[in-house]
């Protein structure tokens, strides 16, 4: 059983109740490396709203190496996205199981790169505080493209902004009082406020472990992240591997 439920929730068949699972578990992942970064180097990287505004205002003040730092940032959570693309795209034209699986791994082994990096952040803070920027905006921009793809654009799991939008957008039409009987009624969708609900809760439950994690074990909390990451991929990349 636990290998049919894995293989439905990141093989290549995909349904709504398949990705809304999925959401909740790359949410929670995201939120738990969010706050790991941010103890880590002082920053949140797994949005880019303040990043460009630091642009912004970087630029305007004339303090040029912290415009590149956002522009790296930036361009890293881009690369991150475009890689997701290539691979999903690559693995949907040779008919693989683990379209969606494969960036699911690469991931864990970016999130396993960050766990060594960071033994080495109070060593050479020059050099591996922006290296560790720039491969946690890469794992951001990387799962946020998994989720866009398998739910086609409907569901975001590295932020969260426009959840909490659309959250009140659905409490309005809730709270909305029909009196005309001659137009369409408003109506809340009832189903999407669940998800959208239970994804800032994962996303606020994985912030909380994950910061109490880093607090007590440091970076050895990416290798339990690592590791939920491919159980959850590892049924479709296996398919692949038998079928080869």
């Amino acid at each position: 059983m636990p290998v049919l439920y894995l293989r439905r929730l990141t093989g290549r068949e995909r349904s709504p109740e398949a990705n809304r699972q999925l959401a909740y578990y790359l949410a929670a992942i995201a939120g738990a490396t969010n706050a790991g970064g941010y103890l880590a180097v002082g920053q949140y990287t797994s949005h880019m709203s303040g990043i460009v505004s630091s642009l912004a205002d970087n630029s305007a003040l004339g303090e040029f190496g912290l415009v590149l730092a956002a522009l790296g940032a930036v361009v890293a959570f881009v690369a991150g996205a475009a890689t997701t693309a290539v691979m999903v795209n690559w693995g949907r034209r040779r008919g693989r199981h683990g379209v969606f699986a494969m960036p699911l791994m690469v991931e864990a082994g970016l999130l396993l790169v960050f766990g060594l990096l960071g033994g080495n952040l109070e060593l050479r803070h020059w050099l591996f505080d922006p290296a560790t920027v720039v491969l946690l905006c890469f794992t951001m921009g990387l799962q946020n493209a998994i989720i866009t793809k398998v739910s086609n654009a409907e569901i975001r799991t590295t932020h969260v902004t426009g959840v909490v939008t659309d959250i009140g957008i659905e409490l309005g039409k809730m709270l909305y009082w029909n009196r005309k009987r001659d137009v369409p009624e408003v109506r809340a969708n009832r189903d999407r406020l669940g998800l959208l609900s239970g994804l800032l809760g994962a996303f606020f439950v994985g912030g909380l472990l994950g910061a109490e994690g880093f607090r007590r074990l440091g970076f050895a909390t990416t290798v339990p992240l690592a590791v939920l990451l491919v159980v959850l991929a590892m049924v479709p990349v296996w398919d692949d591997l038998r079928a080869r």
